[in-house]
């Protein structure tokens, strides 16, 4: 693609990546056969093509950008499919940060909007905050059709109605797998292939505590302390350590996704350089990508760039991680149990991971169905599935159906926005691939396999 930056325009990092971007791009739109809102909408302004003439116009111009342009980046999932597809290789990821950046820099939304983004970005990345924000809508959920009458069809009232959808019915409480600590690796048998009947050689990893998941689903990181530590590895939940940062930086708020990030690094990198880690495990895919790309976020900072590409060197997305160390296969029989394996975006098109969870399951003894339509996002995508509930929910709804035509006893994802997602559109049991390993490997049954 042809761009027209001045020299002078080029002298900002920022205008000179988006630039390499833009040039990047041959304008094939295959792209437009795997995004979401494309095919949702069928306007053009609304698929990556698209929206990547438009930035390319107000990154040129050096217009603040428009309420029709907001529109259309608003509406973008970031589930990344458009890369995965694209022949050419445009960083579509980064330039559309770079864009939500620009946009938060530039545009003054609405006050409903503006107090609903910073409800958000000021609750769902503190785990006290979000369940006492939960307890809270537990409370007045009784009265959500009283509300939603008052609101109306207002974007405030859909958003609102959104949120009271996802409301879980339970909980969760603080619990000791997502507070601070070191969990020792199991004494005993070493269950990997190559050390049979030998004692187990402890290693050392850290494991993301994260934010949302803890409150929305403890168990889940409580499923991967039971197996890594029956695997022989120490697992830390390190002091201090908190959001990736993921939220805000979708939300253009650049400084505020690096003061997380720059928290958790230094975390990190302490355990590194005090007692070494052999990985840093994460089993959130969304808060895995974003980690991931720590080393990009500061690139140009000459106190962490170092530290940053450490940190992301070592990030390993559970599933990854065990397929690394090659989990062997499970010596427990498990009873037939078909599962549908849900990708999540930012684990398939983000990081690259298609295969190593569908393995994983089948090594534990269990029949793995393939999802059609596999490609395309659920919905959630961080919290897409409030700021734009029309859109996200026609999205699981065709999730929920393609997952309906093979009839699977569970549902596995990757992801806690993913399983929140679809368990709020199916009766079908929805869990963690990990909480399905744990149990495969000598933990307990799932509390949802038992009801």
């Amino acid at each position: 693609m042809e761009t027209n930056f001045s020299l002078l325009q080029l002298q900002d990092e920022g205008t000179a990546e988006a630039e390499k971007i833009l040039r990047t791009c041959v304008h094939c739109g295959f792209c437009t056969a795997t995004c979401p809102t494309y095919l949702l909408l069928g306007d053009e302004l609304d698929s990556p093509r698209g929206r990547i003439y438009q930035i390319k116009h107000m990154l040129e111009s050096q217009e603040p950008a428009t309420g029709a342009l907001v529109t259309h980046i608003d509406r973008c999932l970031s589930c990344l499919s458009c890369m995965t597809t694209c022949p050419s290789g445009v960083d579509y990821g980064h330039l559309v940060d770079y864009t939500r950046t620009h946009i938060a820099k530039t545009h003054q939304r609405g006050k409903a909007d503006q107090m609903m983004r910073f409800f958000l970005q000021t609750i769902l990345p503190y785990p006290d905050r979000f369940r006492l924000a939960l307890l809270l809508a537990k409370i007045v959920r009784p009265f959500a059709l009283i509300i939603q009458m008052g609101t109306g069809k207002s974007q405030m009232g859909q958003r609102l109605t959104a949120m009271m959808r996802l409301i879980p019915r339970h909980i969760e409480a603080p619990t000791r797998h997502t507070m601070p600590g070191v969990f020792a690796a199991s004494k005993g048998v070493d269950q990997s292939p190559k050390n049979t009947n030998t004692n187990i050689k402890t290693k050392r990893v850290a494991l993301l505590t994260g934010c949302a998941q803890p409150v929305l689903d403890s168990d889940i990181n409580a499923a991967a302390i039971r197996l890594l530590t029956r695997m022989g590895y120490d697992v830390v939940l390190p002091e201090g350590e908190g959001c990736c940062g993921a939220l805000v930086h979708h939300m253009g708020e650049e400084n505020k996704a690096k003061g997380h990030a720059k928290r958790n690094i230094e975390v990190w990198c302490r355990e590194i350089d005090t007692n070494g880690l052999d990985a840093i495990v994460i089993t959130t895919s969304g808060c895995g990508t974003s980690i991931k790309d720590y080393a990009h976020m500061f690139r140009h900072d000459p106190l962490l760039s170092e530290k940053a590409q450490k940190v992301s060197n070592l990030a390993r997305d559970i599933c990854e991680f065990l397929n690394e160390i090659k989990l062997p296969i499970s010596p427990i029989k498990l009873p037939d149990i078909s599962v549908a394996y849900h990708a999540a975006c930012s684990l398939q098109h983000g990081q690259h991971i298609k295969t190593a969870p569908k393995s994983l399951l089948k090594k534990a003894g269990l029949t793995v169905r393939d999802i059609a339509e596999s490609h395309l996002c659920c919905g959630s995508a961080g919290v897409y599935n409030i700021m734009q509930p029309e859109l996200a929910q026609k999205l699981q709804q065709r999730k929920c159906a393609n997952i309906e035509t093979i009839q699977p006893d569970v549902i596995a994802a990757g992801n806690i926005g993913c399983i929140t997602q679809i368990g709020t559109g199916t009766k079908r049991p929805v869990l963690h691939v990990i909480q399905l390993l744990d149990w495969a490997y000598g933990g307990p049954k799932p509390a949802k396999l038992s009801k």
